[in-house]
């Protein structure tokens, strides 16, 4: 899957932005090349393993406070050990879902989707509003990456520029 050919016909995701910048609580463990990192220690340049293209360069990493929704995923509840433990996010970070949830709510065999589109009020649950303060991967294209074992979409740097302007 490419970010180019995602979000057609086949079944594959959308890398696209999210509505607001998300990103993970520190402690959040991220996949790389060096093995298992917290987040708040991964630096410009350290190489992360992605879904989409096996390894991708780290342009940065954003740290920011946010005032938004929080969405707690229970371990185990998108998949055997996925997430490997319970994960606060913002309900506005994707993640890859490439298990029953993609057909019967999207339609297609996998699908990057807001964790807020997910709650069930029972395995993933609304928490309120609430104060994160959040580190966002950012990386010259979008990819998916492995972060406490959820397959989560980080953007583009261009596209988050873009917004910006």
């Amino acid at each position: 899957m490419t970010p180019k050919t995602a979000g057609r016909d086949h079944g594959q995701a959308s890398l696209e932005a999210p509505l607001q910048p998300a990103g993970v609580l520190s402690g959040s463990i991220v996949l790389t090349l060096d093995g298992e990192m917290p987040v708040e220690h991964l630096l410009p340049g350290d190489r992360v393993i992605t879904r989409d293209s096996g390894v991708a360069v780290l342009s940065s990493v954003h740290r920011h406070q946010l005032r938004t929704r929080a969405v707690r995923v229970m371990a185990g509840s998108l998949g055997d050990t996925r997430p490997d433990r319970d994960v606060l996010l913002p309900e506005d970070q994707q993640i890859l879902i490439r298990d029953w949830r993609a057909q019967a709510l999207f339609g297609r065999r996998q699908m990057a989707a807001r964790i807020g589109a997910l709650v069930d009020g029972e395995f993933i649950t609304s928490e309120g509003v609430q104060t994160m303060v959040l580190h966002e991967l950012r990386f010259d294209a979008p990819h998916v990456v492995y972060i406490d074992g959820l397959e989560m979409v980080a953007p583009a740097i261009r596209k988050m520029q873009q917004k910006a302007a």
